[in-house]
């Protein structure tokens, strides 16, 4: 069995300056990971460079133990949603039928069955409702569910989410807690890019923390302690609560960790 990640000797530059740097990661089937880590410490790009979005100087990353471009179809993708054109003239449920268009190709349209798959996606984030409405009307919380429901209906085996909770109110941030275990109980795999340390004990099992260079990955009750953490943001970083979990940034750190 393979892992459902695998980079290796990853580097990544952006004009001459390293964003990751000799970068090893191994991430099992069936966990739901966060990758914690300050801004600019290359969460965001470890996502893109996985995903060929982005390309490395150096190494390789591998999806069950094969290039990305071989097996693109197991793999869903929710990107931030600022990074997203909400004022394209097209409805919810279109939006989310657009999952579909991996498995069916460019040339064949979807039909009821694709429908009847978008629908259903829409009901587990609580969007069904919405399935007529013009994506651009939404707020930043429904567009957020209606892409997690996009992501659903590709039934793939790794999702790749970049702060799906970033923005959002606590009505959809309770929505996609749901999802994502869902998933795991599922058998997937999942991988977040999280800013909220507070919430990564309650909502995720595993872990990596990354600052450039990988610093620490694995299960969040041996990884997510003080030392590591310290290690990743440079010793800013308050404490609170017991068995040294992370409760609050302090300063600079408790503001936004969008931009990974």
């Amino acid at each position: 069995m393979h892992d459902a990640l695998t980079i290796t000797d990853l580097t990544v530059a952006y004009r001459d300056r390293p964003v990751l740097w000799d970068v090893d990661l191994s991430v099992p089937a069936g966990v739901l990971m966060a990758i914690v880590g300050p801004n600019g410490a290359g969460k965001t790009t470890l996502i893109k460079a996985t995903l060929g979005l982005v390309r490395p100087a150096a190494g390789q990353t591998l999806i069950f133990g094969r290039p990305y471009a071989e097996q693109r179809r197991l793999v869903a993708y929710v990107p931030q949603r600022g990074s997203v054109d909400w004022d394209f003239p097209t409805t919810v449920l279109d939006v989310v039928m657009m999952g579909r268009y991996g498995s069916l190709g460019w040339l064949r349209r979807p039909g009821v069955r694709e429908r009847d798959q978008a629908l259903a996606a829409l009901e587990q984030v609580h969007m069904a409702e919405f399935a007529g409405r013009q994506i651009s009307q939404l707020s930043g919380g429904q567009q957020q569910r209606v892409f997690l429901a996009r992501a659903l209906v590709q039934d793939a085996q790794i999702y790749f989410m970049d702060e799906p909770f970033q923005g959002v109110d606590a009505v959809t941030e309770r929505a996609i807690v749901a999802v994502l275990r869902n998933l795991r109980a599922a058998g997937k795999t999942v991988v977040v890019v999280h800013h909220d340390l507070q919430t990564v004990p309650e909502y995720f099992d595993w872990v990596t923390l990354i600052n450039v260079r990988r610093i620490a990955s694995g299960p969040v009750a041996e990884v997510f302690t003080e030392a590591n953490l310290r290690a990743t943001y440079g010793g800013r970083i308050a404490f609170l609560g017991q068995q040294g979990a992370a409760a609050s940034a302090v300063g600079d750190l408790a503001a936004d960790e969008a931009t990974g």
